[in-house]
């Protein structure tokens, strides 16, 4: 039997799904009203402790799907995305355009990751 983990687990949904060491992560957003750069860099920090919870980190990302409320902010984004990751550990990704659950909120990240062993 397959043991999938879940952690902070509420009504609606996990934080944190671990299942055959891959690590799925909820959207993660940056505070609301802040600009596209701080709410990128938020929603990053806020990736990076998940992934040290789940025994995982940056450079074990595989994929991230990025939603803007506006690919008008898409240069603004990547400008922060671009110092995140080191060379060479860039996951795969793709970013559209979404209309996110509150106005306010400008970026939301999708990642999955490979726990560290």
């Amino acid at each position: 039997m397959t043991i999938i983990q879940r952690k902070h687990t509420n009504q609606r949904m996990s934080k944190i799904v671990i299942h055959n060491e891959t690590v799925y992560l909820c959207g993660q957003v940056g505070v609301a009203g802040t600009s596209v750069a701080e709410q990128t860099a938020e929603a990053l920090r806020r990736v990076e402790a998940l992934l040290i919870e789940a025994g995982s980190d940056r450079k074990h990302v595989l994929q991230t799907t990025v939603w803007l409320a506006d690919m008008n902010d898409f240069a603004e984004m990547n400008a922060v995305w671009d110092e995140w990751f080191e060379e060479g550990y860039q996951p795969a990704r793709a970013c559209g355009e979404a209309k996110l659950a509150r106005p306010e909120l400008k970026v939301e990240l999708l990642v999955t990751a490979a726990v560290i062993k």
